[in-house]
């Protein structure tokens, strides 16, 4: 048996479950996994004051710079180590730190517009959309948004009726016919995880002729 790399794509709406989704691979690959998120590729704007990028949508295509989260995923299926940028969400602004990510057997992007983007689909070996209910995930938004990012609960709704709710109906779910499985429900899905490990178990294990 030989191993190979395999790139796994986990979209789906703000909110959805995907990070309980990797977080439940990441158990079982252990060391062997390395996550990429699409949201630490959000343009950096040092020329707009903190009140003018409150007001941008961080939910449209061209909110991202797909093309450099691309060319890094390109580089890590060639085996070599990347720097991915860090999002400062308090701030409304890209870092000066970078993560260092180390080439492994399983790579996954993650975001909830990487189905949208085609170079980005095009490096994905399977494809997954996570399906949860809206109003599940807009209570998921708004308890995180408060707890981990020091947002207030008029901010969240403002931003959520705004941009957040259209671009999802825009962009986001029309992506889902890119996808090679759909788990609804999110990390709450035992059987649907279980049926995605084993998929990409199959993958990454190659027989020699």
């Amino acid at each position: 048996m030989s191993e190979k790399i395999c790139v796994l794509g986990v979209a789906g709406g703000s909110a959805s479950g995907k990070t309980t989704i990797i977080n439940r691979l990441q158990d079982y690959f252990g060391e062997d996994i390395a996550v990429i998120s699409h949201d630490a590729y959000y343009k950096a704007h040092p020329e707009m004051t903190f009140e003018e990028r409150t007001h941008l949508n961080y939910d449209h295509p061209d909110s991202f710079e797909s093309d450099r989260m691309a060319e890094d995923v390109r580089k890590l299926i060639k085996g070599y180590a990347i720097d991915m940028p860090v999002y400062d969400y308090v701030n409304h602004n890209r870092s000066e730190a970078t993560i260092k990510v180390e080439p492994k057997t399983v790579i996954v992007m993650e975001g909830i517009l990487i189905l949208e983007n085609k170079e980005l689909r095009d490096l994905m070996d399977i494809k997954i959309f996570v399906d949860t209910d809206a109003d599940e995930r807009l209570m998921r938004r708004i308890q995180r948004d408060m707890i981990e990012r020091g947002r207030s609960i008029e901010s969240i709704i403002t931003q959520y009726s705004e941009t957040v709710k259209p671009m999802h109906e825009e962009f986001v779910e029309p992506s889902k016919k890119h996808a090679d499985i759909i788990i609804p429900r999110g990390g709450e899905n035992e059987a649907g995880l279980d049926m995605l490990i084993t998929y990409m178990n199959k993958k990454l294990h190659v027989e020699d002729n």
